[in-house]
């Protein structure tokens, strides 16, 4: 039978607690599990919103007080009815159900949008937030007398989803947590303790009770640590977002090296399935991209063990994972923008400012030369696939291929045109100014040789816009005279200067800066002033035939 709201108002109405208790607890066993509302009793529903807010603001039994707030979570399911609850009033009596209010100095006269924020909320998050490695912290929670059996797990979760929301829609408490707050140690801290880590040595992690266990066999972490932990990770996201556009100091990049070692965990830790871990993995790869670059050493620092990817005596685990993880989307192709572009600006960073990284990436990615008959971009090889990226229709996707093939050859302009082939690489070296040759800004070591016997052999025949040994092609100049030759030079500067006066396309030059520039009106003048501009017919008839 249809429950009977009317009844319900009626009876809360009396104001008498028996009663309403009566009537909220019908109506709670009644809804529990509803989660759709019909629009024709949405006036109703907010009038009992407003009628169960009046009773939580007296002194009720405990039974009545749990039915109230029970019936509150019932109400709030339905988004066109929350009027009753977003008022400052209204927060403010839910903030102290919940244990989260603090006490406030100025009293509005009217209502403003995001009262959470302006409630001060997030420093009771994070006052309880800082209980996470209280050994009480599983007792029951008092709430004015409420005893309210609640499992510590739970209420911490409902605790960072709340802090996300608040970080996610104001900067203002973005900087509050991070700066007043210590946010950034308050949430490491949350992320150790949800991992259950020790700390064998200095930025070197382990899983409690199971410190000799090599990674690969840790067992996976549970549904609900996964779930707290990329919370966390998605916070500590929201108030780091601007860290790699400024100078840390040293306490502060003492922090980051401490998350960072952290996440390194995390990132060679797996959940409850595959997607689940990959989504995990996902998170930790966006919070690293936040991290200030040197911090990044912390991926490198873990010693080298027995199964561990060695080289040039560094452990490259957690590069190797970054790898991987990239390759993966990459071979996705799907929304490459927001999936693959984090982990790819990630190696790019670390393989600029580590050595060792770039070193280990470039022997992954690019391997010494030795096909020299198939396109850069054609072949199944990770290589193949980024080169293939390089004239990719999105431009940050395109852009951030070519930057990190670019590092991969220490921002050297002919090793990069080896690798990719110079049509590929012309956009890149166009927009720094380099299609005249040289190298771009950065600092790295000497030059190896790494030129292969196949590839010296080849290095003269190699056609350097395409990058690979192309069969010799007929010169189709060849048995025109001089005056044909300059004929067809003109007909096609008069096609050029067509598409540009009707604004098809936008000829450009090289400048003397190595960048390209646009072909001015004055320029083609220069040119279609040629006298053998203005002629129609070409000196030698039989050049139409020949065309």
């Amino acid at each position: 039978m249809k429950i009977d709201l009317s009844t319900i108002i009626e009876q809360m109405q009396t104001g008498e607690q028996d009663a309403a208790l009566t009537a909220l607890q019908s109506y709670n066993k009644e809804m529990n599990q509803c989660f759709t509302f019909s629009r024709e009793e949405e006036r109703d529903r907010e009038h009992l919103g407003e009628l169960v807010l009046g009773f939580l603001n007296r002194e009720l039994q405990p039974s009545c007080l749990l039915a109230c707030l029970e019936t509150v979570r019932i109400l709030s399911r339905d988004k066109h009815c929350l009027d009753p609850f977003i008022n400052r009033s209204a927060m403010s009596t839910l903030a102290r159900y919940a244990g989260i209010a603090v006490a406030s100095t100025a009293t509005p006269a009217h209502n403003k949008p995001e009262e959470a924020a302006d409630l001060q909320l997030i420093k009771g998050v994070a006052e309880r937030l800082k209980q996470c490695h209280d050994p009480t912290w599983n007792h029951e929670i008092d709430c004015n007398s409420l005893h309210v059996s609640a499992l510590s797990v739970q209420v911490r979760f409902f605790d960072l989803r709340l802090t996300f929301l608040l970080t996610a829609l104001r900067v203002d408490v973005r900087a509050q947590l991070a700066q007043e707050l210590h946010g950034i140690s308050l949430l490491g801290n949350q992320l150790d303790a949800t991992l259950g880590l020790c700390w064998p040595d200095t930025l070197e992690t382990a899983r409690a009770g199971l410190e000799d266990v090599p990674p690969e066999d840790l067992p996976p972490l549970s549904r609900q640590q996964t779930e707290r932990a990329m919370e966390i990770l998605k916070i500590l996201f929201n108030i780091t977002f601007d860290t790699t556009r400024r100078k840390v100091d040293e306490e502060e990049a003492a922090e980051y090296r401490h998350l960072g070692a952290i996440l390194r965990h995390c990132l060679m830790s797996h959940a409850d399935g595959e997607e689940r871990t990959e989504e995990f993995h996902s998170h930790t790869v966006n919070l690293l991209g936040n991290l200030p670059l040197p911090c990044l050493d912390v991926l490198l620092m873990p010693k080298v063990q027995q199964g561990s990817i060695e080289y040039m005596g560094v452990n490259m685990d957690a590069v190797n994972m970054l790898l991987e993880f990239m390759e993966k989307r990459l071979d996705r192709g799907h929304k490459l923008k927001e999936t693959l572009l984090p982990s790819l600006n990630l190696l790019t960073e670390s393989g600029r400012i580590h050595r060792e990284t770039r070193k280990f990436l470039r022997s992954k990615v690019l391997p010494p030369l030795r096909d020299v008959k198939n396109r850069p971009e054609v072949g199944s090889s990770l290589r193949n696939k980024l080169v293939r990226l390089m004239t990719h229709i999105d431009t940050d996707v395109k852009d951030c291929a070519a930057e990190f093939l670019f590092v991969l050859c220490k921002e050297s302009v002919s090793r990069f045109i080896k690798y990719t082939g110079y049509g590929n690489a012309a956009g890149l070296l166009a927009a720094r100014g380099l299609l005249r040759g040289g190298r771009d800004s950065g600092i790295y070591s000497e030059d190896e040789d790494s030129e292969t016997e196949e590839y010296r052999e080849a290095k003269a025949h190699i056609n350097p816009i395409t990058g690979v040994v192309e069969e010799e092609q007929p010169n189709p100049m060849e048995g025109m005279t001089e005056e044909q030759k300059e004929y067809e030079a003109m007909k096609l500067v008069r096609m050029f200067d067509k598409l540009s006066r009707t604004n098809v396309i936008q000829p450009m030059q090289l400048g003397m800066d190595g960048k390209m520039r646009e072909l001015t009106p004055e320029d083609m003048c220069k040119l279609t002033h040629n006298p053998l501009f203005q002629q129609e017919e070409p000196v030698n008839s039989d050049s139409e035939n020949d065309a």
